[in-house]
């Protein structure tokens, strides 16, 4: 008779076979130990599960991250509408029968609107994200362009039409929304990124788009919304091109106030307080002794000011009860304490000498920028007296807008790319993620450099050469734009580099300030040098028009002479950051 186990080796064993023969192990006391393989299995399941869970957090966070960025540079590529004033500009004179200081004072309100509450709406999108600053954008401008549009469709005053202080107050708003979309924009992008090894990239590209925003738009109006007569074109459709002004940047607004997050804030917020500490500034600070007294007395296990644990399960609707009003407690003292770090850092930049040396110098350059590119058109007049030809279509004042628009964006692109390459990076724990560098080159001799090219073409221009020369005049131009547009572009990516990204908005807001201040002055000093030259020459017609380099030389003279005090103001800004061990 063949054994049980002889037969079990002719026929083969199968899995099932051992499986169901298998006996379960058992522990030392007899018992069951299935319970244990069972425990197991859930807490690898567990494990996995979690790590799952962890990636698909971290890329819905890259996702939103990245879809931010979208949503910011579509936000600076329309905030720019103001740029293409000139585009409708002269037709507020020959429709509306403006003059020429009232089509002035719309422009300069618009201009102020848009710079001086500058550090107002920064601090607002620190404190309160960037989102409510989209949409409060896309209001302002939507509510000034159907406004503008309103009173252009009416016409001038002596046919019912409204008076010119109505257009004033419309491009108010058009004035803040420029501002409010703009700074929403490039806010989130220093926020996300600002820790990142493609920060300068990320702050270049929605700040290039900004500057290329008036030229698309006044190419869709010049191309598209323009009057019709007869069978040619006209000039551009005023009326309609406010309407799709309006239209679009509501909708860019909304998308904005959706789109625009800032991802990790409260990370930010603990650096800031970690960099607090480390410089002392919180141990005499009654707020943060606060936290960590109730820190300290509200841990797990301990005696609430109800004399019953914390942790007790005899009551669930009360346990309910004290966790809702546990989380409400501790969400507005994260709001305190944020309100508080940002304070702080407010503080601790306004108090830091090397920030006023950074404004002094963007001051400094900004100001002769602008003035530059406002007074383009009666430069270039001054090149091409009465008995001449006029400009050639290269030395047109489109051609030299066309050109500072264009270098400008190549600059701030450039610049933003070359200093995330070659500038040094930070020793602090944060930045552990960014590797080191073979090579590397300071964001400050990218600054200097850029400012030394923008004092070129000042220096072209005062030495008289130009006039002598038209044909070179396009290289000014291309200077000019190099420089400004790198300067743009530096500047902010400095103040987030040495001053962190948490207040980054209220930071940038204050220096962003000093272009209005800088246009204006180089601009009243442009025109008190043109009409005195005008009037020393002899050209003092109801025209009072100017020729010669004696019209803008003077002025050139001093911007070039800012423009190396700005190199000079940077260089002792510089020394003062390495003193401190920053790496700019």
């Amino acid at each position: 008779m063949k054994s049980r186990s002889s037969s079990r080796s002719a026929q083969g064993i199968n899995k099932l076979d051992f499986d169901n023969n298998r006996q379960a192990p058992s522990t030392t006391d007899g018992s069951d130990a299935g319970g244990l393989l069972r425990d197991d299995e859930s807490l690898l399941s567990n494990v996995v599960e979690g790590v799952i869970e962890r990636d698909r957090r971290k890329m819905r966070r890259q996702v939103t991250k990245y879809l931010s960025l979208v949503s910011a540079i579509l936000s600076c590529l329309c905030a720019g509408s103001i740029t293409a004033y000139s585009l409708y500009g002269p037709l507020f004179q020959s429709r509306l029968h403006y003059t020429q200081v009232q089509v002035n004072a719309v422009s300069t309100a618009a201009e102020l609107a848009m710079y001086l509450p500058v550090p107002l709406f920064g601090y607002l999108c620190d404190r309160f994200s960037p989102r409510p600053l989209s949409l409060f954008a896309g209001i302002i401008f939507g509510l000034g362009y159907l406004l503008a549009a309103l009173t252009f469709h009416r016409g001038p005053i002596e046919n019912g039409g409204f008076p010119p202080a109505v257009m004033v107050v419309s491009f108010v708003g058009v004035g803040m929304g420029t501002s409010c979309m703009y700074l929403s924009g490039v806010t989130t992008c220093a926020k996300n990124f600002g820790r990142g090894k493609h920060k300068g990239l990320a702050l270049a590209m929605p700040i290039a788009a900004f500057g290329l925003s008036g030229m698309w738009q006044s190419q869709i109006g010049s191309r598209l919304l323009y009057e019709r007569v007869g069978e040619r074109k006209g000039e551009v459709d005023v009326y309609r091109y406010f309407i799709f002004l309006a239209i679009l940047l509501v909708v860019v607004g909304i998308i904005g106030a959706f789109a625009l997050n800032v991802i990790n804030e409260e990370e930010l917020i603990d650096e800031a307080v970690s960099e607090l500490e480390r410089s002392g500034l919180l141990e005499d600070s009654p707020f943060f002794q606060r936290s960590i007294l109730h820190d300290n007395t509200n841990g797990y296990g301990t005696i609430d000011s109800s004399g019953t644990l914390s942790n007790s399960t005899e009551n669930d609707d009360h346990d309910a009860e004290l966790d809702l009003q546990k989380s409400r407690r501790n969400s507005s003292e994260d709001a305190r304490r944020k309100t508080w770090v940002l304070n702080s850092e407010t503080r601790i930049f306004l108090f830091d000498r090397t920030m006023w040396f950074l404004a002094a110098g963007f001051f400094a350059v900004t100001g002769p920028g602008e003035a530059y590119i406002n007074n383009l058109g009666t430069i270039i007049n001054t090149l091409y007296p009465p008995a001449s030809a006029g400009p050639p279509s290269s030395n047109s004042p489109a051609t030299h807008v066309s050109i500072v628009a264009l270098t400008s964006t190549l600059a701030r692109l450039l610049t933003g790319t070359l200093t995330d390459l070659l500038a040094p990076t930070s020793s602090a724990p944060f930045f552990s993620e960014q590797p080191a560098k073979r090579f590397t080159c300071s964001r400050l001799v990218f600054l200097l450099a850029s400012t030394v090219l923008f004092s070129l073409g000042q220096l072209l221009l005062a030495s008289g050469l130009i006039q002598t020369h038209p044909s070179i005049f396009p290289l000014v131009s291309a200077l000019v734009g190099l420089g400004y547009g790198a300067v743009f572009s530096l500047t902010p990516i400095i103040v987030s580099v040495v001053w962190g990204v948490q207040n980054f908005g209220t930071n940038w807001g204050i220096v962003a300030v000093v272009p209005a201040a800088g246009a204006a002055l180089w601009g009243a000093m442009y025109a008190a040098v043109y009409d005195g030259a005008a009037s020393d020459g002899g050209h003092s017609g109801a025209e009072r028009l100017c020729y010669g380099a004696g019209c803008y030389a003077p002025t050139f003279w001093a911007m070039v002479a800012f423009s190396w005090a700005a190199i000079a103001l940077w260089v002792v800004a510089w020394r003062g950051w390495r003193r401190r061990g920053i790496p700019v």
